[in-house]
């Protein structure tokens, strides 16, 4: 069971690094400049590459203490996002108060993929495999 463990982690590992490579190429390359939510998403993305790369070698108990916290946070930040993307929830109520606005769509592929939709999907699929790990023992006591 450790090896799907292993598995898991570095496939975690690949969703955190393309997460983070796509917003650095959509915020330095395609020169969308970010909101405050979605630097908070980056905040918490961003030390996930290094924690699951760690986490390859290291085992997936300190894996999920180290990482839970980071995807957890950048998750209620995402789901918010998206909330005010499709305005659920009014954007009077918003961080964005300077700047850009937290609700401008730069990317809407399929009518429903928008940068913050991609950042909620990577999240959700980060929290889905630490939870399995987590729930299934898979990992070495």
């Amino acid at each position: 069971m450790k090896d799907l463990s292993s598995k898991l982690i570095f496939f975690c590992w690949i969703i955190a690094l393309l997460s983070t490579l796509g917003s650095l190429f959509f915020s330095e390359i395609m020169e969308f400049t970010p909101c405050v939510l979605c630097w908070y998403q980056r905040i918490a993305m961003y030390p996930l590459v290094i924690i699951f790369l760690i986490g390859a070698f290291k085992g997936a108990k300190e894996t999920y203490d180290f990482s839970a916290p980071f995807i957890f946070i950048g998750w209620f930040i995402a789901l918010y996002h998206n909330l005010l993307h499709f305005e659920i929830i009014p954007e009077t109520i918003s961080p964005c108060r300077e700047g850009v606005s937290c609700s401008t769509v730069y990317i809407d592929l399929f009518g429903f993929l928008t940068i913050p939709m991609m950042s909620f999907l990577a999240f959700t699929i980060l929290a889905a495999f630490i939870i399995y790990i987590k729930r299934t023992k898979t990992y070495e006591k």
